[in-house]
This record gives C-alpha cells, structure tokens and sequence, in this order.
C-alpha cells in the first residue's frame, strides 16, 4: 500500500541536507511542523513551517526538554487510519494525521567521546522525545514514513516524485527496521556510558550496538554469508576504525580478522616494527631502528608461510619499504626457499604517494592487494573499556581485553643464570608475539627477531618442537617464550637440546622448582612474567 506524504514533522539534531530536504517536500505541496532549531533554520531557507506550538497548544518549555511529547502529537503517528475507532478519537481531539517524521537524535555518543565531557552535559544529550516520536513513527509505518538520517533522503525524494508523493510499503518498512536499530543502539550507547560512571563493569543486561559498515563477499567459508559492523568508535587506533583503501578486490572476512591480529601486535611495539600473519598467527615479527629492517627480518622469519600472508608495521610505508615488500621473494624468498610470495593485506599508519604506485604497479598481484590506513598508533588512547567478546551457540562469553603487556618491573629472575640485555630485547618480542598467538604455544626469537612459532597444539611439547623445525640451525643461542607455564620439565629438557639460552613463562606450576632446577643443570636464564596469555 502507497501512502501519499502530506503532512511532516521535522526536528533534527544534524542539520546536513535539511533545508534541501524540507524545500523538496514543501514543492510537492506536504505541510511542514518543526521544532526549536530546526524550525528556525528551515525558515530563514524561506519554507513555510508550523511551529510544533501551534499543533499542541502548548509552548516548548523546560529548556526544550518538552515539546513533542503530547498527544497531539503521538496520536497523529499511531492513529490507525483504517481503524474506525482511532479515526473517530482524533476527529474528536482535532488530531491531524502526520505521515512523514524526519528526526535525528542529540549527539550522545559524540558528546561523551569529548575530552573534559561533564556529566550534566552528558545528560543533557540524551534525547527523550526523538526517540519516541521515531518509535510511534516506526511501530505505525504502515501508514507512517520514519526518517532517521541524511543518507535516507534522497530515496524518500526520488520514490515521491515517481509515486505522486506516495511512499511504498516496501520503502516505509525498510525505513521503520533502520529506525528501531538506531533507537536500540541509541539507548545502549547510554547504557553503557551510565554503567561506566558507576564502575558497573559487569551489568545485569548489556548491548552491544554496531553499525553495519559493508557487506562481505562470504565469511569464513564461501557458503557462509558475513557483514562487517563497527563499533562507535572509541579514538583507539584499529582496523574497525581504519580506512581500507579501495582497490580491485573487497576485503573478507578472513581478511579483516588476520589483519586485526597483525595489527595489534604491531601496535605493542614502539621503535620500528613490523609483522607477518597467517591464519591469526605471526610467522614474521621483528623490530629494529630501520622499518625497513625490521620488515626484511620479518618477512624471512617463515618465508613459506608469509605467502599469502597480511604485513603490518607501525611506520609510514615510503618508497623503500614498497618496493622491498613488493620484491620480497627475489630480494629474499627465493634463496630461503620460498615459493613465491604476496600479500593480502598491506596495513600501516600512512603510505607515502610513491609507495601506493609501487605497490599497484610494480607486480601483478599489487592490483589486487588491499591497503590499510590506520592512522598514526599512540597506545595511551587504547580503550581499556572495550570488551573481549567470544560467541557460543546460545549466548556469549564475555571479558575485558588483554592489554597486559612486557612489564619490566614485574618480572623476576629465579634461576642462577641471568638473562644478557641482549637476551633481554629478544623475550620481550618472543613474549609480546606469544601473547598474540593461539594457545598452546612456543614462540623462539633471535636478533630481534621471531625464528620459529609452534602454535594451537593440544600440548605445549609439540608446540615447542615445531618453533624448533622452523627455527632449524637458527636455535643456538635462542630465546624461547611459553604463553602459560611449564608443568613438567620436558619443554626445558627439550630447549636446552635445540641451544635455547633463556626463557620467558608466566610461572606458577606446581612444579616450578624441578623446572627451574632443569634449566639452572643446563645453564639457562629463565625469566617469570606472573602472569599467562592464553588465547583460545
């Protein structure tokens, strides 16, 4: 059923395109009631608007707290025109029927983002009649339009200038579906601020409001069907809050979840850094004073599995780096054995203009390669009220992100040997790439460098003999990381046979003192952290 538009109430907060809008309604001949604000603006545009007053009887009062809530007002959006008994109700109220509502809300979340926001000013964002009116609107979209952003303009426009100034069922329930989203992520977005305040860390009910941001050419597999929502954004540098760069191919799923993971890893380094993932695990991960080093250090920490693979650093990408990372295979892949080599996914806080032209034109497969801008990283804007949150079949496990990183001053040293500075250096980074990597897990690194990574094994001693296959020769003088404690001393026994000189582990077995004994007998330096990183 098509519902010709004659009457509209607007009352919003973002102005952009209103007078456009408003103008293109009143040249079809549809009446317009404003609010406050708004009414001022489309006036001084020169369309004739009906002040909200004049259909209440009654003056916006208590600092515009009240204006719309009134029943002239609401029973105009839930009357049911096919209903004999509403018609009759608002005959009688002298209730005008409203079929068109433009509103958009106070800018709560843009108002509590705001450094030095107070409270009062918090509150004061919380809009209470354009929600209501957005939900009077929606809950009667058959024969009522709700119009709740910029973006949805246009196609009311175009479908009313094609109908007659009629707007289609179609139309008018994909608008009322937009519209009870935005009003759930409205109030979880205040929910979740007031449970901030009051330190409720763990509520009796929690929403997580997201917004659609694209659609996915599959998820996981190609017979799953994915989106990509994200967040508000908290200032936090990420990849939800990042700018993909358009190329040829879309991003995916597997896409966006391997480049999260190489880019919070790259994120825990300050001096030039630089990281290979595949399949959520770093195969490369190194830092030196040069990004291009640390690049090159990374790419050949497992040159097979880097094919394919996603590269983080944490510097501009600048010429130099652009074309070391698009000839990586013939600069070094080639003589360590690899196949071949591309990237998927290139992510990095800038890339310099001649970078960008390098990469999409100096091999083939860098037409194809999605480039991520970040934006400078500054970890003191981390969001360390972000949620970690992890889905089962029936409800969902929620917990506070990981954000436990090398903590000098927690670390204690139980074994004769102590560790060099150099030694030092290396379990930082064979630690801080264990924290990223799926449990089980034994990470060796050398150099600066990762040499070798035995990821998500079902016990801890098979992960460790695999880091020592990639490692291979590489292993003498090893640093070696556990992201959770030894139980037994067979991983100790094990690395003083492949040459590993110290060892980096939460500690806190019940058997700590035989595992220190092993490696005090073979002359390694351990190091407790006190802490575990599991990551299942």
């Amino acid at each position: 059923m098509e519902v010709k538009i004659k009457t509209a109430l607007i009352s919003v907060s973002d102005k952009t395109g209103i007078v456009d809008f408003a103008g293109s309604l009143a040249d079809m001949g549809v009446k317009i009631i404003s609010t406050g604000g708004t009414a001022k603006t489309l006036s001084e545009a020169g369309i004739d608007v009906v002040g909200i007053e004049s259909v209440t009887g009654f003056p916006e009062m208590m600092d515009g707290r009240v204006k719309t809530l009134h029943p002239k007002i609401h029973g105009a959006l839930l009357g049911l025109r096919d209903k004999a008994e509403h018609k009759a109700a608002m005959a009688e109220h002298d209730i005008e029927p409203i079929d068109l509502v433009c509103v958009n809300l106070y800018p709560f979340e843009q108002t509590v983002a705001r450094p030095g926001c107070t409270f009062e000013e918090a509150i004061e964002n919380i809009d209470i009649g354009g929600p209501s009116m957005i939900r009077s609107a929606a809950k009667n979209h058959k024969f009522v339009t709700v119009v709740t952003s910029p973006d949805q303009y246009e196609e009311v426009l175009e479908q009313m200038n094609k109908k007659g100034g009629a707007v289609s069922a179609e139309l008018r329930s994909g608008l009322a579906r937009a519209a009870f989203g935005l009003t759930a992520s409205y109030d979880a977005a205040i929910s979740k601020y007031l449970n901030a305040k009051a330190g409720e860390q763990w509520p009796e009910r929690m929403s997580i409001a997201v917004k659609k941001e694209r659609s996915l050419r599959y998820g996981e597999n190609p017979h799953q069907k994915a989106a990509f929502y994200k967040l508000p954004s908290s200032g936090e540098m990420s990849i939800g809050g990042a700018k993909i760069m358009e190329g040829q191919t879309e991003i995916s799923f597997n896409n966006l979840l391997d480049s999260n993971a190489a880019f919070e890893l790259v994120k825990e380094f300050e001096e030039p850094a630089a990281v290979v993932v595949k399949h959520l695990n770093p195969c490369g991960c190194a830092v030196d004073e040069d990004i291009c080093e640390a690049y090159r250090k990374a790419y050949e920490g497992d040159v097979i599995s880097a094919f394919g693979s996603i590269v983080a650093v944490n510097r501009t990408v600048h010429v130099e780096l652009a074309q070391m990372i698009m000839e990586s295979y013939s600069r070094f892949g080639k003589a360590l054995g690899a196949g071949g080599f591309f990237a998927e996914v290139i992510i990095a806080p800038e890339f310099e203009a001649d970078a960008i032209e390098i990469i999409r034109t100096l091999k083939s497969w860098g037409r194809r390669v999605r480039l991520i801008v970040t934006g400078r990283i500054e970890r003191s804007r981390i969001a360390s009220g972000e949620y970690d949150v992890r889905y089962i079949v029936g409800g969902m496990l929620v917990q506070r992100r990981d954000l436990v990183g090398w903590e000098p001053d927690a670390l204690s040293y139980p074994t004769e040997k102590q560790p060099t500075k150099e030694q030092l250096d290396d379990l930082r980074i064979a630690w801080l790439a264990a924290k990223h990597t799926k449990s089980n897990t034994i990470v060796l690194a050398k150099n600066k460098k990762i040499i070798g990574v035995g990821a998500g094994q079902m016990n801890r001693i098979e992960s460790g003999l695999i880091a020592f296959k990639h490692a291979g020769d590489e292993t003498q003088g090893c640093v070696m990381a556990s992201d959770a404690f030894f139980p037994f001393p067979d991983n100790v026994e094990n690395a003083a046979g492949a040459g590993v000189a110290a060892i980096v582990q939460p500690g806190g077995s019940k058997k700590d003192d035989e595992v220190i004994a092993c490696a005090d007998e073979h002359g390694i330096a351990m190091v407790f952290t006190g802490k575990r990183h599991f990551k299942h």
